[in-house]
């Protein structure tokens, strides 16, 4: 049966504090959780296994992930030395209608207001399901976290505004970027083109860099 939803940070940060150490084999065993033959295959897999443990509500809603706690959740697989092994997939990019959003009312800063964090040990040679769950942790992003994530948000925001989409790639940003979120490259949607007209294009995500995430760790676990 799934757990209910946390009533407090305190109830959400004992279940995070309880799973530490095991094994992503052993915390689907305990709790019944159907897992694929295949998890190389299966990337979400992970994440939905979290949530279901930790009592995650909004599933692919726009909100965080603890509607009433206000937490979004994030796994983060690392290497042996502690650092991220990928990006960090933080919301979908709009496309369309962008005039007059701003940073303070964007999707991407209500997931990053209130983040919990929960390090997987994920090095290629460890089968999926003996990888480990660490120390999760919660974070909030200091004014100074929050000026870089604008800027980023701001510059690329702002080539997608004025039809450029195709000038951004990974290399943009400082801390964040946008690229391609698609299973296929059949997947389209509609963007603004060079002229103001309406072009097809891949649906686009906004990716922390591994940088930015490993500074987060390195601070608190003080590596």
């Amino acid at each position: 049966m799934q757990p209910l939803k946390p009533h407090s940070i305190n109830q959400l940060m004992q279940r995070v504090n309880n799973i530490a150490g095991l094994t992503l084999g052993q915390l689907a065993q305990q709790y019944h959780f159907k897992t694929p033959d295949d998890l190389l295959r299966e990337k979400g897999w992970t994440g939905q296994l979290i949530e279901y443990v930790l009592g995650a509500t909004a599933g692919s809603k726009p909100l965080p992930d603890f509607e009433d706690l206000g937490i979004e959740l994030k796994t983060l697989p690392i290497s042996y030395k502690g650092k991220p092994l990928e990006t960090t997939f933080v919301s979908v990019t709009p496309l369309m209608n962008v005039t007059g959003m701003t940073w303070h009312t964007s999707s991407v800063r209500k997931k990053l207001n209130h983040v919990l964090w929960l390090p997987i040990l994920s090095e290629r040679d460890i089968a999926p399901f003996d990888r480990t769950i660490g120390s999760g942790f919660l974070w909030q992003p200091s004014p100074a976290q929050d000026a870089q994530l604008q800027r980023d948000w701001e510059e690329q925001m702002e080539l997608i505004a004025l039809g450029r989409i195709d000038e951004i790639s990974g290399h943009l940003g400082d801390v964040m970027q946008i690229r391609p979120k698609a299973a296929n490259s059949h997947i389209v949607t509609d963007a603004i083109g060079p002229n103001g007209q309406i072009i097809k294009t891949l649906p686009r995500g906004f990716y922390l860099k591994t940088s930015f995430t490993g500074d987060i760790l390195k601070k608190q676990f003080q590596l």
